[in-house]
């Protein structure tokens, strides 16, 4: 799926004067990976908030939220894992009719 590409801050990227257009797979499931719980108005229920996560002593709980908010939002999950401290999703967003 393409839309609107996003720095790290969550504001567009914009190269010419022009918004820059990019696959956006990747971006979406790092935005629901950081939001927390009522940041999507019209979805309050969405987000992993990693975040508050990282204190949490059982990476194992992390990963089960975060899986459950990818397939939530229309993601098949393949493998999720933590990697050298870093979070490796293995993840595509199933297209909608």
């Amino acid at each position: 799926m393409n839309d609107i590409m996003t720095n790290i801050d969550f504001n567009p990227l914009i190269v010419d004067g022009d918004y820059v257009i990019g696959t956006s797979e990747q971006q979406n499931q790092h935005h629901l990976i950081v939001a927390s719980k009522g940041e999507y108005k019209l979805s309050p229920e969405i987000g992993a908030d990693i975040l508050n996560m990282l204190s949490n002593d059982s990476p194992k709980e992390s990963l089960i939220e975060i899986k459950k908010q990818l397939e939530y939002d229309g993601h098949k999950v393949k493998n999720l894992q933590y990697t050298n401290g870093q979070l490796v999703i293995d993840a595509t967003q199933i297209e909608k009719l």
